[in-house]
């Protein structure tokens, strides 16, 4: 069983890291930006207890083609364009995305000879820490459609990841289920969905909405609104449920269940 920091670090990697493609995608003025871009971009941190020394995910981008590499170091090839944030230690790196910006959780750049490549990829990390960290709904519809997205994203991947880095209370539960599909989506928002699929201890996320069967449970939401009210914590659950903004369906417990886990990947990652 992995540490509480270790964890963390996982969330990161294989969760919040990965939303800069679909942030990029969703935002046509920074997808423009990347327009001509031809890079690796990698975001590590050292732990002499890895594999490589070293935990990270990274990007190989080509314009509008982002291949994800979540939770894996990459081999750089020949003269690719390469940049890569270094975090000097698995804490420092929680620390940093968690918003605790000091001296010791800065990270060592590298590539910033690549001037373009490193500049617009700063823009991208600025606009996720932007989106994540914001504490109010904003206004405009289609930064709440991202959001519930990322969130949505973001919470499926971190609990799978919990399982699969052993955690107690998930993995026991992913250990005692048979093959049943939770699910997140909002009404009249197809694209604004995801669902994580769990079986005997394995579980795989998925994005978007999962067609081979019905879903044994789904929280579903009535409005993008009403989404963001729950995933930013500024509603009370019960109380959504009763006016009709959060529909269960499926049985309640199991809806108390997946809210317990979605709680634990956002205490984690904050």
């Amino acid at each position: 069983m992995a540490s509480e920091a270790i964890y963390t670090n996982k969330i990161f990697l294989c969760g919040a890291l990965p939303l800069l493609k679909t942030i990029v995608a969703d935002i046509p003025s920074l997808k423009e930006k990347f327009k001509n871009i031809h890079c690796i971009y990698q975001v590590s941190c050292l732990d002499p207890d890895a594999p490589q020394g070293k935990w990270a995910t990274h990007f190989v981008v080509n314009g509008d083609e982002w291949l994800v590499h979540a939770d894996k170091v990459a081999h750089r090839l020949g003269k690719q364009k390469y940049v890569e944030l270094e975090f000097k230690s698995v804490d420092a790196m929680n620390a940093f995305f968690k918003g605790k910006i000091a001296p010791n959780t800065l990270p060592k750049m590298k590539g910033v000879n690549f001037v373009k490549e490193f500049a617009v990829f700063m823009m991208a990390l600025l606009k996720m820490a932007s989106l994540l960290g914001m504490t109010s709904i904003p206004e405009d519809e289609d930064t709440k459609r991202l959001l519930v997205k990322c969130y949505f994203y973001l919470l499926s991947v971190g609990i799978s990841t919990l399982n699969k880095q052993g955690h107690k209370e998930i993995h026991d539960w992913c250990l005692k289920s048979p093959d049943r599909v939770y699910a997140w989506r909002v009404d009249g928002e197809d694209s604004v969905s995801a669902y994580i699929r769990i079986k005997a201890g394995k579980s795989k996320a998925g994005k978007g909405i999962y067609k081979r069967a019905m879903p044994f449970f789904t929280m579903r939401f009535n409005n993008l609104d009403s989404a963001l009210g729950i995933l930013m914590s500024i509603d009370d659950m019960l109380a959504s449920v009763r006016e009709g903004k959060l529909i269960m369906e499926g049985a309640p417990e199991f809806g108390a269940q997946i809210g317990a886990y979605m709680m634990l990947v956002g205490a984690l990652a904050k």
